[in-house]
């Protein structure tokens, strides 16, 4: 029998980082129910541990129904979508699955009275920034119809925040990578374009080159220079948050999730080399329109606000347990 308060809601849950939530979850003693659509995330990827529900977060009458059959208490937001060069191809795909399902998940869960609310932000909002490290209070410039979708639904939570007995956390995750390390869960999504998850498949086979983007950026290296968080640190920020929010249930929070510090392209790929000892080839090519010299994280506020602290910060670690997923992957016969 769980001491905590009530279940927690997970939507998005057997994807990546929504499943490393999950196991953080569990391992921390929260009842867990699941919500997915199974689009893109994959039914194995749910613990046994968890209740799931197949269905869509954009359906109201299904959300307050399992809102209040299960007595849900908090929601943990990570269903959308979230590749940046498709948001631009198909905007309205993206305002329909991340901004206008959004608002129908925070209005079933004011409708039904679940009072908490933890939703999967991003560094995209600010688009290009003047500052690096950036803080929460930099000016938000998204530049992609992605951020965009997600700057709005802050907004929403901040308005609904003000007329409604609900608080919610925001978290502008940076660049996350790696995979639980005890194995339970990892990127198992067809077509990720993070970096790290992309050199894991050319170390292991997938892939015969990776495609370094810009070489003329204003860094040591001339390659851009991003914040890497381990997804298991991520997925922790988010207990922490829930609970922080059950602590204080009149205040809201926006915070930052990243390191506070960064690793050119160069600098991840040589690491992967190291780990692997083998050499990954690198094809040169053109800057993609609108990457940052460098994007690191202020991350000041989450260090003062919440308990949480990193666990897993160590770009050889994040490499090791992303090249650990993929082995095993490979040895399960499930591609990615």
């Amino acid at each position: 029998m769980s001491d905590k308060p009530f279940p927690v809601m997970v939507t998005g849950g057997a994807g990546y980082i929504g499943s490393h939530a999950v196991l953080s979850l569990l391992d921390a003693g929260w009842p867990v129910v699941v919500v997915d659509t199974l689009v893109t995330g994959f039914r194995w990827a749910v613990p046994d541990a968890a209740t799931f529900v197949q269905g869509d977060v954009a359906d109201v009458a299904l959300m307050t129904e399992v809102i209040r059959e299960y007595g849900i208490g908090a929601i943990l937001h990570f269903a959308g979508s979230l590749l940046v060069q498709e948001s631009v191809a198909d905007p309205l795909k993206y305002y329909r699955n991340n901004t206008a399902a959004s608002r129908s998940l925070i209005e079933a869960a004011v409708m039904a009275g679940c009072k908490h609310f933890v939703f999967s932000s991003t560094a995209a909002t600010y688009g290009v920034p003047e500052t690096v490290p950036v803080p929460e209070g930099a000016p938000k410039k998204p530049i992609n119809p992605y951020g965009t979708s997600k700057l709005m639904t802050e907004q929403i939570l901040a308005d609904a925040a003000t007329v409604h007995p609900f608080n919610y956390c925001a978290l502008r995750y940076f660049n996350v990578a790696g995979a639980d390390p005890q194995g339970r869960s990892g990127q198992s999504t067809r077509g990720a374009t993070h970096l790290i998850h992309i050199a894991a498949e050319a170390a292991t086979g997938k892939r015969d080159f990776v495609n370094v983007y810009g070489t003329d950026y204003d860094t040591p290296d001339g390659t851009g220079v991003r914040d890497y968080i381990h997804v298991s640190d991520l997925a922790d920020a988010h207990v922490h948050a829930l609970e922080h929010l059950i602590a204080h249930p009149g205040e809201s929070l926006t915070l930052n999730c990243g390191y506070g510090h960064g690793y050119s392209v160069l600098e991840v790929l040589d690491t992967v080399d190291r780990v692997t000892n083998r050499h990954i080839e690198r094809r040169l090519v053109g800057r993609r329109p609108g990457d940052p010299d460098s994007l690191i994280a202020d991350n000041r506020a989450i260090l003062a606000t919440l308990e949480w602290r990193p666990r897993y910060d160590d770009i050889g670690q994040i490499v090791n347990d992303a090249l650990s997923w993929e082995r095993t992957l490979r040895e399960r016969g499930l591609s990615s």
